[in-house]
């Protein structure tokens, strides 16, 4: 485990307004990540009471984090961090934009598991969804217990399965596009579940994100858009086994 050693300050208030920053991102993700499961059970369930909890949460997602933006821009103020310090309080201004994206994509699942609900139909790829959804909800659990641990191994595993949940969607869509010029009569239903598909893709996108800024927290390094191989390669570089 790759541990981040913040700078011990003088000032305690400086030592807690950055672990406050710490905390109040850990509590907006656990929600984000509890808005995650509830859609996508609410859709494999034609749940429409719990899909409407889902749209529900995603005003205190919202001030979350608008707030949390705020404080960011307090301590960079008022602190003038540095080094690992001032990484982390970016690290937390750009990945509160992927949780609160990750919400917004909770939503959009919703929308379709009350659509789907009104329809009373169980249309083609609840197979597909189930399994996609199952390594999207593993992303985002690591990504956020890689930034609690600030755990660069841990973030890593996120980036490399990300792309193996794009491969199983790029997968799940040619199937279901097939199944849908076979029984044109099952689009309408289909393509909510193809939404749903997206929806959670993009979660893991999301997710993926927040795991190259926890590499960029540790090791201030910035991984975005690199191949795997190569961001493999810099990470070891970085722990010295090279």
């Amino acid at each position: 485990m790759d541990n981040l050693h913040l700078d011990q300050h003088i000032s305690h208030q400086f030592n807690a307004d950055l672990e406050h920053l710490r905390t109040q991102f850990l509590e907006m993700g656990g929600l984000v990540e509890e808005q995650v499961t509830d859609a996508v059970r609410a859709i494999e369930t034609a749940d429409g009471a719990l899909a409407e909890k889902v749209l529900r949460t995603e005003d205190e997602i919202d001030r979350r984090e608008v707030e949390l933006d705020r404080e960011c821009t307090l301590v960079l103020a008022r602190r003038q961090p540095a080094a690992s310090d001032l990484r982390l309080v970016l690290m937390v201004t750009r990945a509160t934009r992927d949780l609160e994206r990750m919400g917004d994509e909770a939503n959009k699942i919703a929308k379709m598991a009350i659509a789907l609900n009104e329809d009373g139909a169980s249309p083609r790829g609840y197979m597909e969804l189930r399994h996609i959804a199952s390594g999207v909800l593993k992303l985002v659990n690591l990504s956020l217990d890689a930034f609690a641990r600030f755990d660069v191994d841990t973030a890593k595993i996120v980036v490399r399965d990300d792309s193996l949940v794009d491969q199983e969607y790029r997968s799940a869509i040619r199937e279901l596009i097939t199944y849908m010029m076979e029984d044109p009569r099952s689009i309408s239903r289909v393509m909510n579940i193809l939404w749903a598909l997206r929806a959670l893709e993009r979660i893991g996108d999301h997710a993926r994100n927040i795991a190259e800024h926890v590499i960029y927290l540790v090791h201030g390094t910035d991984v975005r858009h690199m191949p795997f191989k190569e961001l493999e390669e810099q990470i070891e570089k970085k722990n010295g086994r090279k």
